[in-house]
Formats: C-alpha cells, sequence, structure tokens
C-alpha cells in the first residue's frame, strides 16, 4: 500500500475517478435493494449516483486531457488512509437508516480527499477540477436531505415509517415475543411443581434454569428452522432464533432466580411477582406492537398463565 503523499497529480486523479465510479455503483445497489420497501428513499439514491456519475466522467475527461488514454488502476485499499466500509449494500432486505449513515460517512470521507488532494495540485485546470469537486462533496452532506424534500413527500415519509414498523414487528417483536410467552408460560408448572413438590428452593431452582435454558434453546431451534423468510420477509433466521431463543429462555429465568433465596415462602412470593410482572409486560408488547385490546391482552395472557400455573401447583402437590 502507499501513502497519499506518494501519490502524483496524475494517480490522484485516477484514484479520484474509482472513488466516483465505485460510489456510483454503491449508490445505484442501494437504490435497487431500497426500491420494492422504500421506493421514495430509493428515488434519492438513485440520483445521487447519477450525479457521481457526472463527476466520474469530469474526472475522465480532465484526465484525458492532461495524461492521456490510459487511467492507471488505483482504488482506495491501495492506498494508506481510507476507512474500510461495510458491504451492506450486499445484504437483503437493506436497513434504511443504516443505509443513509453510511452514505454520508462515505461522502465526508470524499470531501476530506478532495481537499487533501487539492492542496498537493499544481495545475490550474486540476485544481479547479478538484476544489469544484470538494465543493460539490461538501455540499452532499446536504444532498440527501434536498433530494428528500423533492421525493420523500409526507405521504411517501408516512408509507415508509408504516414498512419499516411493519418489519419491526414481523421480524423483531414477534420473534421476541414469541419466545417470551413460552418462556413465561411453558416453565412456570414444571418450576411450581419441583417447587410444591420438594420444598426445595435450590433444587426448584435447578429445574427452573434447566426448563428455561431447554427451552430456548428448543425454541430458538425451532424458530430459526421454521422458514428461511426469503418468501415471509421475516429476516436472517439465524436472527430470529436468536431473539427467540433468548427471550424464552429470559422469560423462564426471571421468576426462577428467586429461588436462589434460601426462604421458601419469600422466594415462592417473589417468584409469584415476577411471573405477575411478566404477564403484564406480555400483554403491553401485544397491545403496543400487535394491535390487540390491553385488557383483551391481559385477560388472555392472564388466563393461560393461570391455568398453566394451577396445573403445576396441582402436580407438585399431588
Amino acid at each position: 500500500m502507499r501513502t497519499f503523499a506518494e501519490l502524483d497529480e496524475r494517480e490522484i486523479l485516477a484514484l479520484a475517478i474509482a472513488l466516483e465510479e465505485e460510489h456510483g455503483r454503491i449508490y445505484a445497489d442501494y437504490a435497487d435493494g431500497l426500491k420494492d420497501s422504500y421506493p421514495a428513499s430509493a428515488k434519492v439514491f438513485t440520483d445521487m449516483a447519477a450525479e457521481e456519475n457526472g463527476h466520474r466522467r469530469s474526472l475522465i475527461d480532465l484526465f484525458r486531457a492532461k495524461f492521456g488514454e490510459h487511467i492507471p488502476l488505483i482504488r482506495r485499499q491501495d492506498v494508506r488512509g481510507f476507512l474500510k466500509h461495510e458491504p451492506i449494500w450486499m445484504v437483503r432486505p437493506l436497513g434504511l437508516e443504516k443505509v443513509r449513515a453510511q452514505a454520508e460517512a462515505i461522502e465526508d470521507e470524499t470531501r476530506r480527499f478532495y481537499e487533501k488532494a487539492l492542496m498537493k495540485a499544481s495545475d490550474a485546470g486540476v485544481r479547479k477540477l478538484l476544489g469544484d469537486l470538494a465543493a460539490a462533496e461538501r455540499e452532499h452532506a446536504d444532498l440527501a436531505q434536498r433530494l428528500g424534500r423533492e421525493h420523500l413527500t409526507g405521504d411517501a415519509v408516512r408509507s415508509e415509517e408504516e414498512t419499516r414498523r411493519r418489519r419491526f414487528v414481523l421480524q423483531v417483536v414477534q420473534p421476541g415475543l414469541a419466545g417470551l410467552m413460552d418462556g413465561s408460560v411453558s416453565t412456570l408448572a414444571p418450576l411450581f411443581a419441583a417447587a410444591f413438590a420438594t420444598h426445595s428452593t435450590w433444587e426448584t431452582f435447578l429445574v427452573g434454569m434447566a426448563a428455561s435454558v431447554g427451552a430456548g434453546i428448543s425454541m430458538g431451534f425451532a424458530e430459526a428452522l421454521s422458514d428461511d423468510g426469503s418468501l415471509t420477509g421475516r429476516g436472517q433466521p439465524w436472527i430470529r432464533g436468536t431473539i427467540t431463543g433468548a427471550m424464552t429462555a429470559l422469560g423462564g429465568v426471571g421468576h426462577t432466580l428467586p429461588y436462589l433465596i434460601k426462604d421458601f415462602r419469600t422466594a415462592t412470593a417473589l417468584a409469584v411477582a415476577v411471573v405477575l410482572i411478566e404477564l403484564w409486560a406480555i400483554a403491553w408488547i401485544r397491545a403496543r406492537y400487535m394491535d390487540t385490546r390491553f385488557l383483551r391482552a391481559v385477560f388472555e395472557v392472564v388466563v393461560g398463565g393461570l391455568i398453566v400455573f394451577a396445573a403445576g401447583v396441582l402436580i407438585g402437590n399431588a
């Protein structure tokens, strides 16, 4: 790798051409990845790609006039000091906020490149173009906002926000809620059966931990293997599986931890209180994200939880 200080004007122009070409293709990939879910934002990046291509053509025209037809291949990875950008443009579906943040970082880095290149250039024509491009890149900090005002109308913004909300619910809330419900409810029976059968807080704790961890592993694999997300839009299976498994284990561990207390009555009373908090949290999440009335969600969750709790107590006292 070479340092920026070692590059001459010919090499700086060649590197600038490569950067503009790379950025234009990245923005085109952004637009392609966003067009189905976020069409207005996709149009923003289409326009940004067109502007980058215009910069590339201006640089090529100047290079041909100054140095001839052959443009040496010099890329960002050949010069020290450039950031390594995560190739999020290759991931589908694209996350809108991450895309916008990376575009801002790319434009800021390019602006600094042109400002440094301008300090090294001595040819009047080269300095003029580099200065113009540096000014253009400074304006790019506001380009997405300017294009956004043109393309992201009120209806478009509301539509994209609703799409983002639906995707969040589908890919995060639903698997997390399924895990929390399973962990909080399904582990009640073995935990309280062990508690009332043994009256030993330590043995009850071990049973609860085993049930929670086992349920987390089982639910995590079940969710991850249920579908690959390509048709349902539910996202990466390993992410869903991890969310579901973690929330399942958390739901069971919550009312298991009180049995670290040695006094059985105190531990059981605290565990019951934790169960009520967990059931309330589940009902709130269902009401908040699943368009279910809160009282109805409370009734459904509490009734189910009480049935499982009663089954555990009855079996433990048998």
